[in-house]
């Protein structure tokens, strides 16, 4: 099983980009990890925020397998605290049989009604909102902080 990071668009802010590249590292060593960008649409001054979020989740769909286990990190889903970030992690590992597990974190206006469909979960980092942008270096380091507490490992402090 294998765990990936599906991001919209490009990291805009290099501090963003070496937070995720430092969790990422120290991910791996756990799972196999990739961070995967798309790039952001081009063009879409005249198209409304329904039809950006209706592009978006087309590209974001396209990269999904039909097995994957979709994680939709997003304001509406399912708050934990860290300790049971790590408990719903750990689960997914032995219930999900070999399905590789894509957390998403969509672009500035959030996800299409198709992304919504097709996800399996929603998790919320807060019920504050932070952007797209900074959610890619607080997730990063959630999900490692999450392999810590499962591996008993002295990281995390209760």
């Amino acid at each position: 099983m294998k765990i990936t990071l599906l991001l919209m668009g490009k990291t805009a802010f290099d501090w963003v980009a070496r937070a995720v590249e430092l969790y990422s590292s120290r991910i791996s060593h756990y799972a196999p990890f990739s961070v995967v960008e798309l790039p952001e649409l081009r063009n879409v001054s005249s198209l409304s925020q329904e039809s950006i979020k209706e592009r978006e989740g087309e590209l974001l769909l396209s990269k999904v397998k039909s097995g994957d286990d979709v994680i939709l990190l997003d304001e509406r889903g399912k708050e934990m605290r860290s300790v049971e970030f790590a408990s719903f992690l750990e689960r997914k590992f032995v219930t999900a049989s070999g399905r590789d597990i894509v957390f998403i974190i969509g672009g500035a206006y959030g996800f299409s009604e198709k992304v919504y469909g097709r996800a399996d979960s929603k998790l919320s980092l807060s019920r504050m909102t932070f952007s797209h942008q900074l959610v890619r270096a607080i997730f990063t380091e959630q999900l490692y902080r999450a392999f810590t507490i499962i591996k008993g490992e002295p990281y995390h402090h209760e």
